[in-house]
């Protein structure tokens, strides 16, 4: 993967980036994403975060050897910390990472999101957790996908700033109202797979000398909604 050839998850990202948007990449790594925008012309510039030195030094070469320095900048920083108010960052892009950390990455530094009109996430794992904060923090999802690339699978969350984002069940939160609605295959083809893993998981707590009913529980009421949403989609 370079610049000009993404791989499959960066191209599904890079697609919602609206033209003439200046983006903030946070994990920017080599800097593919941006420089990819900067090169076709979709961006107007932004900021390429990184908070290790590392891929730091290999987003700025990748900047420099494209000559794109008057309209990306490499920062050295954590999370939006590399986002300052002269860029005018309207688009904020975190990719490759848990739900978890990027709710955290969101959440630790919100206020610098002030300006931010769209929020384009790929978590890794944890998007229940993501879909929440979004829909708490002011941001209504516009788009949801789902991609396979080398034996994993990834969603993309695509949110606007909204006054009264749209409150969402709890359904919704876990499988994404979006992918619900669109249910591909790789989307059964992820949860066919969550719905074994959850059912190893309860076999081994079964198995263990003293059984946490509570645990079982909860486990057996994912494997209960994983169930219903494959029967409904016709799995």
């Amino acid at each position: 993967m370079d610049a000009d050839h993404l791989s499959v998850r960066l191209a599904t990202v890079a697609k919602y980036v609206l033209p003439g948007s200046r983006i903030a990449d946070i994990g920017t790594d080599h800097a593919y994403l941006p420089v990819n925008l900067a090169k076709r012309g979709v961006i107007a510039g932004g900021v390429a975060g990184e908070v290790v030195p590392g891929p730091f030094k290999n987003a700025q070469h990748e900047i420099e050897q494209t000559q794109l320095n008057d309209k990306i900048t490499a920062r050295l920083a954590n999370g939006l910390k590399a986002m300052e108010p002269g860029d005018n960052i309207d688009t904020v892009v975190i990719a490759g990472m848990g739900g978890a950390l990027i709710t955290q990455i969101l959440t630790q530094d919100f206020e610098r999101l002030a300006g931010v009109n769209r929020l384009i996430l790929q978590p890794n794992v944890g998007e229940m957790t993501l879909r929440t904060f979004l829909m708490t923090h002011g941001f209504q999802l516009q788009a949801e996908e789902i991609v396979s690339e080398d034996g994993h699978d990834y969603e993309i969350l695509v949110a606007d700033r909204a006054d009264q984002p749209e409150q969402y069940t709890e359904e919704q939160l876990r499988f994404g109202p979006f992918l619900l609605a669109a249910h591909n295959a790789t989307f059964i083809a992820k949860w066919q797979r969550e719905l074994n893993r959850t059912k190893e998981v309860r076999q081994q707590v079964q198995s263990a000398k003293e059984v946490p009913a509570a645990k079982i529980a909860e486990l057996n009421t994912k494997i209960s909604e994983i169930e219903e949403v494959l029967q409904r989609v016709g799995a």
